[in-house]
């Protein structure tokens, strides 16, 4: 696959610098049904993918498509209200895109959400899970020609998820009288949910929760430097089975909406700390 080239997401950056004000350091990146955590960042520019240039638009249920520069707990944020899938047919160079531009745009550390299905038997439907690592089912974003002006040939994926902030986080969730869980996530390419063969398969393997997104993200951002925090909301269980059981994709972010209010509180308390 060609690679793109960085004077590309430079025309992207540059285009995004000459919307908003203030100099971001940290982005959030909103997965199904987390939008509404937007409406609680302050002073917002509210920009559609549409217009933004080289962006794709988000077609996925629970995704509004917009960026949002603002503040949140202080300081000044960029927030993805949905985020690309492979599953939406796009390229990975086209899901990821967004956060090599995040690089340009001067973003040092990245949040990531998402819903996913729980199937440890420890997670619970509305559990928030904190991402300690993950397990990549998806097709390896730096798959390519490498682009040096990002990071180099063979990034280190031993800590994706950075070990102080999950530490802030957990100490932060303790102080505000919430429950978080701490697991690993499988990416995968969806859009199908898995048979109960394939839970049990990815229980194995040593997966805590299933999904279809964020490992992309994260992957490029450790890429380009960006340190990561990830949190995924448990919207459906997936370990126990009956004749009645189905995955239900309107249940998903109905269950995702009514975390995103407590989502809300954790993540402003540890932007205003970064």
């Amino acid at each position: 696959m060609e690679m793109i080239p960085t004077t590309q997401y430079r025309e992207t950056a540059d285009y995004l610098a000459s919307r908003f004000t203030g100099n971001p350091e940290t982005a959030i990146i909103l997965g199904s049904g987390l939008g509404q955590l937007a409406e609680h960042i302050e002073d917002a520019t509210v920009i559609p993918y549409k217009e933004i240039p080289h962006f794709v638009i988000s077609t996925a249920p629970g995704h509004r498509g917009n960026l949002i520069c603002g503040k949140l707990g202080g300081k000044h944020i960029l927030a993805m209200q949905g985020r690309f899938h492979y599953y939406e047919g796009y390229t990975m160079q086209q899901v990821t895109y967004p956060v090599r531009v995040m690089k340009l745009l001067g973003i040092k550390t990245l949040l990531v959400s998402n819903a996913a299905g729980g199937i440890s038997n420890t997670l619970k439907t509305g559990d928030l899970m904190i991402i300690r690592d993950h397990i990549n089912m998806l097709p390896n974003p730096l798959i390519g020609q490498n682009n040096e002006d990002f990071g180099t040939r063979f990034p280190d994926m031993t800590r994706p998820y950075d070990l102080q902030l999950i530490r802030r986080m957990e100490e932060i969730a303790a102080s505000q009288g919430v429950s978080m869980k701490k697991g690993v996530y499988a990416g995968l390419t969806g859009p199908t949910f898995e048979t109960p063969a394939e839970y049990a398969f990815y229980i194995n393997m040593g997966a805590d929760a299933l999904g279809m997104s964020t490992v992309p993200e994260v992957t490029v951002a450790r890429h380009a430097g960006i340190r990561v925090f990830g949190v995924s909301v448990i919207t459906n269980e997936g370990y126990h089975f009956d004749d009645d059981f189905v995955n239900s994709s309107e249940d998903i972010i109905e269950v995702a909406n009514k975390a995103a209010m407590v989502m809300a509180g954790l993540f402003k308390e540890l932007v205003a700390g970064i």
